[in-house]
């Protein structure tokens, strides 16, 4: 027997996934967003970091390469103070300029690495890259973001040197890029004196870092899905499980329950039958012989009221009618046969009854492979002979109702394993599979198999046109379903 729908259970069951659910997903998403904000934080922390040591080394890098430049010369800017050291230096000052300018054009670091010279008052003097701007006034020039670029060097270069940052035309690309500049003053010749370096090779190499930086976020946010979705399957695993696990249990108790109902209305069954039987079939009984009693007399006697002997007469037979109708419906409630011959003789019975009343023709034949199996019939559980006789009245009552079937076989089969019952008939048949399915029919196929389910019985049922057949079999060992605990029996 399937186990009820509760729609108040299911209801209750998805509260309490959720509130398993629920909690672990919050959890799981804290953790995330506190490693993510940790993460980000730490990237921009390891950005900054990594950024200043990187520029801290380049900034290191340009003063040592300017005061190369600058001690290159050193012998043409203060002569006397290198005369010591033997080297041939021109007298001429606008010459011994023009040599400085020449040592410094030569002297360079790469492609984008150069040393350039520009008066205190804004000309170009010397630039290797650019030539043509050797020469030119380029006090007001100004970046792309308005800056005074030629401006800002002079005035780090006024104050003892220093680092600027402007924007300039990178020579092997050719476009304007970032650049960090080193200049130092030359006074006695009014000259500033520098050199840079690009910063976009900077920002590649620090955007190379933050994208390893985000793409291991993104792996640990990964991760944490991966161990949330993990953690909601196993919670879903688990309460799939337990929810199998008490459905089975309370399919196994509703069918305990189910099978105490059963014989709770075959006692009560049992106890009607029995009153009908010894209590009012008697005083009907009774009744009836003090009418035909007082018949006798009216007939012996010599008056004689014709009137009174007919209404006499019909009323022992009304009675005869209720007293026949009252075993008939005793014996249907409980057979007596059935407790006190065993299940052989109330099928046999049965069949006897349903046929003179439907007209079918039906047989009952027992088979006994040994010769202790028609002992052992008769010893048969109780719950065993009431099962398989409610089967059989079940499957011949369908038959005389809707099979139109001309003829009708019982066949009881003791083993020693177990007690089959077949019930076959030649009518119209139907369809099994439909029976089963929908709940508005078969309801007797299902109360069949339920009751021997409830003894570990099993049925199986086969019908086509011209044929029907129904076998249900019951282990001899079969014993009633023990008692839900917490239920009365009766």
């Amino acid at each position: 027997m399937p186990a009820p729908f509760f729609p108040t259970d299911r209801r209750l069951k998805t509260k309490i996934f959720l509130l398993a659910v629920v909690p672990f997903l919050a959890a799981i998403a804290g953790i995330g967003i506190g490693v993510l904000h940790q993460a980000t934080l730490l990237a921009r922390t390891q950005h900054t970091t990594m950024q200043s040591a990187y520029l801290s080394s380049k900034e290191i890098e340009l003063r040592h390469y300017v005061d190369l430049a600058t001690s290159a010369i050193a012998p043409l800017y203060a002569p006397q103070a290198n005369a010591s050291e033997g080297l041939p230096v021109p007298a001429d000052e606008a010459a011994r300029q023009r040599a400085a300018l020449a040592v410094l054009q030569k002297m360079d670091f790469g492609r984008d690495g150069y040393f350039f010279v520009y008066d205190l008052h804004g000309r170009s003097l010397m630039h290797p890259r650019e030539p043509g701007l050797v020469g030119q006034d380029l006090w007001n020039l100004r970046d792309p973001q308005g800056s005074l670029t030629i401006q800002q060097l002079i005035s780090a270069a006024q104050q003892g040197g220093g680092f600027v940052r402007y924007m300039w035309t990178r020579p092997s690309t050719g476009k304007l890029a970032p650049k960090l500049g080193y200049v130092v003053p030359l006074p006695r010749w009014g000259w500033m004196v520098g050199t840079g370096i690009y910063l976009d090779d900077v920002d590649s190499t620090l955007a190379r870092i933050d994208e390893r930086a985000s793409a291991n976020i993104e792996r640990t946010m990964q991760w944490l899905s991966v161990i949330a979705l993990a953690g909601v399957l196993v919670i879903a695993i688990g309460a799939l499980v337990l929810n199998v696990s008490e459905h089975r249990s309370a399919d196994a108790k509703l069918k305990r329950l189910a099978q105490q109902v059963v014989e709770s209305q075959e006692q009560e069954r049992a106890r009607l039958s029995r009153e009908l039987h010894d209590g009012i079939s008697q005083m009907l009984v009774s009744v009836k012989l003090l009418l035909e009693s007082a018949l006798a007399r009216f007939e012996r006697g010599e008056t004689r009221v014709s009137a009174a002997e007919a209404s006499l007469a019909t009323g022992l037979s009304r009675l005869s009618d209720t007293l026949r109708e009252v075993r008939r419906i005793s014996h249907a409630l409980r057979p007596s046969m059935l407790d006190d011959l065993g299940l052989a003789a109330a099928l046999d019975q049965l069949a006897r009854e349903l046929a003179d009343q439907s007209g079918i023709e039906i047989a009952f034949t027992q088979t006994a492979p040994k010769p202790r199996t028609k002992a052992h019939a008769a010893a048969l559980p109780d719950a065993v002979n009431t099962v398989l006789f409610r089967i059989a009245q079940e499957a011949l009552t369908n038959i005389v109702r809707h099979a139109h079937a001309a003829r009708a076989a019982l066949t009881l089969e003791v083993a020693a394993n177990g007690v089959t019952l077949s019930i076959t008939d030649n009518g119209r048949g139907f369809d099994v599979a439909h029976a089963l399915a929908d709940p508005r029919a078969g309801i007797g196929l299902r109360n069949m198999r339920e009751r021997l389910e409830s003894l570990g019985g099993r049925l199986d049922v086969a019908s086509q046109p011209g044929h029907t057949l129904v076998t249900a079999w019951v282990p001899i060992g079969a014993a009633p379903i023990a008692a839900v605990p917490g239920i009365p029996t009766s």
